[in-house]
């Protein structure tokens, strides 16, 4: 059980208590390292840039707005931290995998048969192709359905505007269905 928030944690490291900043890699270890291994597909890269992620968070804790939201903060780091890795190997080319055991797409409608069948061809289309769409679109991608965040909380993250998040939302969908064929039913 969580008796505070995130936020009131981070004041507390803020203050000089500098364990509970323990308390924030407890909380966003599991949830950063999924988004790492989404975002850069290798997970011996994953686990080393999200150290370098926890590392740049507890230097800059002073920075932190605590009238604000923890989460998009850490995530903008990790952010800025997964762009600077994919820089520094963007000479080599690598063989990608997809950990679908993560994968839980935002479905609204309830379980039918259909949204089980557009489920699977999600996840399918996903796991196939998700190395096929660029940086730009596979972050929103990730974000949205595989950390659950809505639309806000992704562009406080990326730093561009709601408009934008479903823009690139949309490019990446259609990037999917035109990677995975016209026959396919995404998203």
């Amino acid at each position: 059980m969580q008796s505070e928030t995130d936020e009131q944690v981070a004041i507390r490291v803020q203050q000089g208590e500098a364990e509970a900043f323990g308390e924030l890699i407890e909380r966003y270890q599991a949830k950063l390292s999924r988004y790492a291994r989404k975002f850069l597909f290798e997970t011996e890269d994953a686990a080393d840039v999200i150290q370098d992620v926890f590392i740049k968070a507890y230097e800059n804790i002073q920075s932190f707005d605590a009238s604000r939201r923890f989460s998009p903060w850490i995530y903008r780091i990790a952010h800025n931290e997964f762009v600077n890795a994919l820089k520094k190997r963007k000479a080599s080319r690598t063989v990608f995998t997809f950990d679908i055991d993560t994968l839980v797409p935002h479905l609204t409608a309830t379980d039918t048969a259909d949204s089980a069948a557009m489920e699977r061809d999600v996840r399918a289309a996903l796991e196939a192709h998700l190395q096929n769409v660029s940086p730009k679109y596979r972050e929103p991608l990730i974000l949205y359905y595989l950390e659950d965040m809505d639309y806000k909380e992704i562009s406080d993250i990326l730093h561009i505007p709601v408009s934008t998040v479903g823009v690139r939302l949309a490019r990446a969908r259609r990037m999917l269905k035109d990677v995975a064929g016209t026959d396919t039913n995404l998203i």
